[in-house]
């Protein structure tokens, strides 16, 4: 069944679903309801006076719609509720203009200020509550309508002939589940709270049980994975280390020794270093590579972006300098003739060690031999392109590279197929960032320090929550924060602004000029959290820092403090003061994410990835580790006893897999 045999999916409906990511039915079935409304007609009396209510009213005007500003416009119309006459008001809503029907019976959802004798409407029925409803509400765009969505799961569960079910039926009788087909029934269309709660259950069991099972079986897979044995004089590794202008941290030397092990081991590597930001997880690669090509190995380390790719391969360059390795790059903004020589040198062995963003996985980027794979900063599910590189070699070791601090228990659960490893301590040298929270009223105070910190030839990054102003909420874009700090310094700063929405060759430019000191503040959304170097930065102005997540903060300030000056962390905030002390009174990423864990849940865990996409589309590690532990124990039991192999289901999965690896 395809989306387009779904009633009310035409082709203007198919591109509002696929921005939504939404492609197959399956896709469709499980986009989850976020929160559900519940409702039930009441009668308005003064006591109801704003608090959110659903009250049935008979129109009695035509509605009218005055534009209150660009894309601002209010729609308003007289009802009579129960002989109670007053205005109804809603924002944002002309197109209901049509539907307000002099003697229609509709229901008003919103709450009423008896003072204005107006109810204000958050939602409007056009077909009136006759009995309690519970409604529920999905993470919609611009063009789909919650009202659309809901129709569309109501013909979609009725029209699937086949809903793909991952939980064998011994788990479905173990602990008396819902089916399926019922927990999709009744997670989109619910009679009452205890239906959501069921299918809650059942659907939070199942994401996990399948994401333990793949991760169960890779971890089998890469223990029976076996490649030629590496040799490498220790000593000389050791000299290499000697002569870095700074001592490893113990994390450092206690991951890299694991590693080291890896490398000469006869088992393929298939390790993550999760460290903290800053914590110096770079040279950890740089020495792994070091080895490598004692080994006889190339190497190949993949950046996220181009700016950081240039920033590893300088840095290699300047370590390698005296010991006979030779280091290239392979960047997207490269001419094709400069890309052919790199490729050239690659397949024939001149190369020891490649640097360089996606333009590496071309399929005519060939090497000599390669033994060792590092991806920097990627975040573990861009599963496609992490395969693609591994088999550009025979067995290549792989080495994960992350600064996303996340508690060990649930490390070591959801990347159960690699080896973890935790590098926790900054290198010596290195100052605890100070970090402020600052109300609005407090503004200028921090626009002082801004200034001083550039009259000392520093450099200053500014965070801001959204790329263009929103009418509904109050809070500051790129844009408005631009033209507040030009006229803050009278336009006598360089400043410039980035986002995602920009090309990825406007991005690495303005990083480029930032990095060059040529720009003095960068104003930008969370897209500068990710691995950039600028040493010259001090400090850090996160605007509507309770808009983020701890986590996510302590990501974006770690882009300051890497050097020996003192660096600044402001957070401009009215609300959240409490949650917000813990950056106050920690620089330790692995606390702040069990705190973050505790306060928020799992959605900011994973958030501080550039795309925000959660892991799992249903279960929350924060309220539901009971579910997962009983998840992992009961997916390795049925891995181990091989029942799966009968299950269609299960086959196509490992297919997939294996493809894969």
């Amino acid at each position: 069944m395809e989306l387009t045999d779904i009633k009310g999916v035409g082709p203007k409906m198919l591109l509002n679903l696929h921005e939504l990511n939404i492609y197959t039915v399956d896709d469709l079935l499980t986009y989850y309801p976020y929160r559900y409304d519940l409702f039930e007609p009441s009668n308005l009396t003064d006591d109801y006076d704003h608090e959110r209510i659903a009250i049935n009213v008979l129109v009695e005007t035509t509605a009218t719609t005055a534009f209150i500003r660009k894309n601002f416009n209010k729609l308003q119309f007289r009802v009579n509720h129960n002989g109670r006459i007053m205005y109804a008001v809603i924002f944002n809503r002309a197109f209901l203009k049509p539907h307000i029907i002099i003697g229609k019976t509709i229901t008003l959802i919103g709450k009423y200020d008896s003072k204005r004798n107006t109810f204000i409407c958050d939602d409007i029925k056009l077909n009136p509550l006759t009995k309690k409803e519970i409604i529920p509400i999905y993470h919609i765009k611009k063009g789909i309508k919650n009202n659309d969505l809901r129709k569309i799961m109501e013909s979609a569960l009725v029209d699937s002939a086949k809903i793909s079910n991952y939980l064998p039926d011994e788990f479905i009788m173990k602990y008396d589940f819902i089916s399926k087909k019922q927990a999709l029934r009744m997670i989109h269309m619910p009679h009452n709270y205890e239906e959501v709660k069921k299918a809650k259950l059942y659907l939070k069991y199942e994401e996990l049980f399948l994401f333990l099972f793949k991760i169960a079986y890779m971890k089998d897979e890469n223990e029976n994975m076996f490649k030629e044995e590496k040799y490498f004089l220790q000593d000389q590794v050791d000299a290499f280390i000697t002569s870095l202008p700074f001592s490893l941290t113990d994390s450092q030397s206690e991951a890299l020794s694991l590693i080291l092990n890896d490398i000469k081991s006869n088992k393929k590597m298939n390790r993550l270093v999760l460290g903290d930001v800053g914590s110096g997880k770079t040279i950890i690669s740089f020495i792994s590579m070091y080895a490598n090509f004692l080994s006889g190995y190339q190497s190949v380390l993949m950046a996220p972006t181009e700016v950081l790719a240039r920033q590893h391969f300088v840095s290699a360059i300047n370590y390698f300098t005296d010991y006979h390795l030779t280091v290239d790059i392979l960047v997207g903004s490269m001419t094709k003739k400069e890309k052919e020589k790199v490729k050239e040198r690659l397949a024939s062995g001149e190369i020891d060690i490649l640097i360089g963003t996606h333009a590496i996985l071309e399929e005519n980027v060939l090497f000599y031999r390669l033994g060792l794979v590092i991806t920097d900063e990627q975040h573990r599910f861009g599963v496609k392109q992490r395969e693609i590189l591994k088999s550009k070699g025979e067995v290549p070791d792989a080495l994960y590279m992350s600064a996303t601090p996340i508690p060990r228990t649930y490390a070591l659960t959801l990347y159960g197929d690699l080896d973890v490893s935790f590098v926790r301590h900054k290198p010596r040298g290195r100052k605890e960032i100070i970090t402020k929270i600052k109300k609005y009223s407090e503004l200028k105070d921090v626009l002082m320090h801004v200034l001083e910190e550039i009259k000392n030839s520093h450099q200053v990054y500014v965070v801001a929550s959204m790329i263009d102003d929103n009418e509904e909420l109050d809070l500051k874009s790129v844009e408005t924060l631009k033209e507040k700090f030009n006229l803050a310094y009278q336009g006598k700063i360089p400043i410039e602004i980035l986002h995602g929405k920009l090309k990825q060759k406007e991005k690495d430019a303005i990083m480029q000029r930032f990095k060059n000191n040529e720009t003095k503040i960068l104003i930008s959304t969370t897209v500068i959290e990710v691995g950039v170097d600028v040493k010259n930065a001090t400090v850090m102005v996160i605007f509507d820092a309770d808009h983020f997540g701890l986590a996510t903060i302590h990501q974006l300030r770690g882009r300051v403090g890497r050097n020996n000056l003192d660096s600044y962390c402001y957070l401009i905030s009215d609300k959240e003061i409490e949650r917000l002390k813990v950056l106050e009174e920690s620089n330790d990423g692995f606390y702040i994410a069990e705190k973050d864990l505790e306060l928020r849940g799992e959605g900011d865990l994973f958030g501080t990835m550039q795309s925000g996409v959660k892991t799992f589309k249903i279960a929350d590690l924060k309220t539901d580790l009971k579910i997962m532990m009983q998840a992992k124990q009961d997916s390795e039991e049925y891995l181990k006893s091989g029942a799966y192999k009968n299950n269609m289901n299960y086959t196509k999965i490992i297919r997939d897999l294996e493809r894969l690896n």
